[in-house]
């Protein structure tokens, strides 16, 4: 019988580089689960409980927040950000 063990993703995202393109990629896909998704991975590949204080939030919150079933406040996510050192900006596109 083949042994698997469960992937962590955040093992594996250790550089600024490869966490952004993460992010971008979650942007670019309008889904907001997978970008709530996306900024979980990197908050724990950084150390959850740091990411947790410098958001203003329980590191128990920031988990349930931005776990497959969470559904976290703007506000949340913007903390996140902000403590990882990620800089959001809009750009209009083509009209429809």
């Amino acid at each position: 019988m083949l042994k698997t063990e469960p992937f962590d993703a955040a093992q594996y995202l250790t550089s600024a580089e490869s966490q952004e393109e993460l992010l971008n990629d979650a942007l670019a896909s309008g889904d907001a689960g997978y970008f709530s998704h996306a900024l979980g991975v990197i908050a724990r590949a950084r150390g959850m409980t740091e990411v947790a204080r410098e958001a203003g939030v329980t590191r128990e919150a920031l988990y349930k927040s931005l776990s497959q079933n969470g559904d976290p406040r703007l506000t949340t996510l913007l903390g996140v950000a902000r403590a990882l050192g990620v800089t959001l900006t809009a750009r209009v596109g083509a009209a429809r």
